[in-house]
């Protein structure tokens, strides 16, 4: 059975995952990672985090949202043993809003709580926003700490691992919203240009990608670990000699 690594956005809470991982199915070992609701974690801290959730016995894939993907970056980028593939979804490999990189340093004193879910719902759901998905967006957030949520905004505000892109040699995929009001194309094609070989998925949805249409985003990703899958079981096979014969009859 293959092992999916889930990372969560910025909420940390993994709590979101919940129709993305049904719509997986029974063949798909799910690991869900989360984040301290309560500590306002740097991504260099919460790496060995992550690190600790990954399977040491088993290959697995690894997949992170938004605010999670600079640290799949750096841990793909080191190669650990297993790891067979990276997803992005909608996500970044430096500050996706450069024009608020001045002001970072303010969001320390940003009344973040004040903020009603319906402002939030706009940006991160659109015109396909739910009842069902602004409780579910309610209640992750809730429980998680101001400060945190501050700390995590000013983190994504001053990151940058694209120098790392190009040590990443494993099958990437990276899933782009079409009406993503988060994270900007831009972030994608830095990543495609840093990583030529990197497949690009695009939906028509809002940033949260795999809430809004989890059977679509589910399904490729099950194709990209299937295409993986028999990559592997060619290479392990092949033989030349027997699977594709030379014509030497010129």
């Amino acid at each position: 059975m293959v092992t999916l690594v889930l990372l969560p956005g910025l909420d940390g809470t993994g709590l979101l995952f919940a129709d993305f991982i049904e719509a997986l199915g029974p063949t798909v070992n799910v690991i869900v990672v989360s984040y301290p609701p309560d500590q306002p974690l740097s991504y260099e801290q919460l790496e060995p985090l992550v690190r600790s959730f990954l399977p040491s016995d088993r290959p697995f894939y690894l997949l992170a949202e938004s605010f999670s993907g600079p640290l799949a970056i750096s841990i793909a980028a080191s190669s650990p043993e297993g790891l067979l593939g990276l997803i992005l979804s909608c996500s970044f490999a430096r500050n996706p809003l450069p024009l608020l990189a001045p002001i970072r340093f303010a969001i320390a004193a940003f009344p973040v709580a004040a903020i009603p879910v319906a402002m939030i719902s706009f940006f991160v759901l659109g015109r396909y926003a739910s009842r069902t998905h602004h409780e579910a967006l309610r209640t992750s957030l809730a429980l998680v700490t101001p400060s945190v949520l501050r700390a995590r905004a000013h983190a994504a505000l001053a990151v940058d691992v694209s120098g790392l892109l190009h040590r990443i040699k494993i099958p990437t995929l990276y899933l782009r919203a079409s009406e993503d009001r988060v994270i900007p194309k831009s972030s994608s094609v830095l990543i495609a240009s840093l990583m030529p070989n990197v497949m690009m998925m695009e939906f028509t949805a809002p940033h949260f990608l795999l809430q809004v249409v989890p059977a679509l985003a589910a399904s490729t990703v099950a194709e990209f670990i299937g295409a993986g899958a028999y990559c592997r079981l060619a290479d392990e096979s092949r033989d030349d000699a027997t699977v594709f014969p030379r014509n030497t009859s010129a």
